[in-house]
């Protein structure tokens, strides 16, 4: 085990515990010994990790904190950086700015050795077909997703037929060249997909489905595995 996944495991360790725990007993935990603990927890106070207690009283971590990228493996680098690159160039712009901040984030906080082994990543995302959407329609979902706020839209139909639906917005999908939102439609009484591009008018309501948004999503994803359609999320 390297001294970066030893870290990342007492980090882990610590989370697991919501009371104090001794030196003695991480240590163990761990399998390393009771001097190479005290100095691992050292390392990561001095890196930022809210880590409370000392020698002989015991330790807790505060909730909340957060893995520093400097943390992560060569690979997971690689995962991390193809991902916000993927974004930056096959989203819409409100994502692709935000990708754009999380790079600019991640390079101030990683050490150098890691930031080193960032800018070398030869990893690449062509960009995506176009589609007519400019970002304001998926923009307006996602937020009305995470409001769990109703949504009226028009959409038409592949036949060009359209008509007017109140929607209750669970997913957004990115796909080669075309978005897809997964909402519960009033109209129709059960889960529906549509193409981004064939909505024609988006209006958020002022009626929330507050509370139903994680039960939804449930719901649809055992929807879609009853027919055969694997979602990953």
């Amino acid at each position: 085990m390297t001294r970066t996944e030893r870290l990342l495991n007492l980090l882990q360790r610590l989370r697991c515990h919501r009371h104090p725990v001794s030196g003695q007993v991480l240590a163990r935990e761990l399998n390393v010994s009771l001097r190479t603990l005290y100095r691992d927890i050292a390392t990561l106070q001095q890196q930022g990790a809210d880590i409370h207690g000392e020698p002989g009283v015991g330790y807790v971590l505060k909730p909340g904190y957060l893995l520093p990228a400097l943390m992560f493996d060569p690979v997971e680098l690689e995962a991390l950086l193809l991902g916000l690159r993927w974004v930056q160039r096959r989203t819409d712009p409100a994502l692709s700015e935000a990708a754009c901040g999380v790079q600019a984030k991640l390079r101030a906080v990683l050490g150098p050795q890691a930031l080193q082994l960032l800018e070398k990543v030869p990893l690449f995302a062509g960009p995506g077909q176009a589609e007519d959407d400019d970002g304001a329609v998926a923009t307006l979902l996602r937020n009305a997703i995470r409001d769990e706020r109703k949504v009226v839209i028009d959409y038409a139909d592949m036949a060009g037929a359209c008509t007017q639906r109140t929607i209750r917005p669970v997913s957004l999908g990115y796909f080669d060249g075309f978005r897809i939102l997964a909402a519960w439609c009033e109209l129709r009484g059960e889960f529906r997909h549509f193409r981004l591009v064939r909505i024609a008018r988006c209006m958020p309501t002022g009626e929330l489905f507050s509370g139903q948004g994680g039960w939804l999503l449930a719901q649809w994803k055992a929807h879609t595995r009853e027919r055969g359609i694997v979602v990953q999320p």
